[in-house]
């Protein structure tokens, strides 16, 4: 099939900022005496903001708190999430990464990022890539979390493109069901490379040109 876009998500996928949101997560719920470590930390992986503070107070025992409170604690790790993600440079992509991405765009494909998160446009700023996505869909113009398919959909509409002609990059089990769940033909990279509903497995990046050879 003649594909026509590309939609990626992010962590994990063109960057790797898991450490950076497992030290921020990690500082909060030590504050709150609240138990977190790696294993809870991969369930918040593609998952929204709040979305994961909620599964963070699953063994939160103090007082109910309130939507607003809520609100404060998640500010407050996205402040320190930021504050960590100053560090990062484009030495952060790899080279196969950024030359893929160039060869996609010599190719006439379109690029557009799926990612849940609102430090999105941020980090593709940082790392000096933002020039090769023609579009963005991010947590700042979505309402609902993968594997619900909104933020691909959006992407799609952002490119022109109707869902059936984009190939969707993920590593996560709840991307690929995103993708699928939005029409689009789902390519695993990483962990979600042997999901069951993962059209095109990746073992390494550069494999995408195969597919829109």
């Amino acid at each position: 099939m003649n594909y026509k876009g590309i939609i990626f998500d992010l962590d994990g996928v063109i960057v790797f900022t898991d450490k950076y949101h497992y030290q921020a997560w990690k500082t909060v719920a030590d504050e709150m005496g609240i138990y977190f470590d790696e294993q809870i930390n991969h369930r918040l992986r593609g998952v929204s903001r709040m979305d994961s503070l909620d599964i963070i107070l699953e063994r939160y025992e103090g007082a109910p708190l309130s939507q607003e409170e809520k609100n404060v604690i998640a500010e407050k790790k996205n402040n320190i999430y930021r504050e960590l993600l100053q560090t990062m440079s484009p030495a952060d992509v790899t080279d196969e990464v950024r030359d893929t991405l160039k060869e996609l765009r010599n190719r006439g494909i379109k690029i557009s990022l799926g990612s849940s998160s609102k430090n999105a446009k941020f980090i593709l700023e940082k790392v000096e890539l933002i020039d090769l996505f023609d579009a963005i869909s991010d947590g700042t113009n979505i309402t609902r979390s993968k594997p619900d398919p909104e933020v691909f959909l959006k992407g799609a509409e952002f490119l022109g493109l109707n869902p059936e002609d984009c190939v969707v990059v993920e590593d996560a089990d709840a991307g690929i069901e995103a993708a699928v769940a939005g029409g689009m033909h789902p390519a695993g990279i990483g962990e979600a490379r042997d999901y069951v509903k993962t059209e095109f497995k990746l073992d390494t990046f550069s494999d995408l040109l195969k597919i829109f050879e």
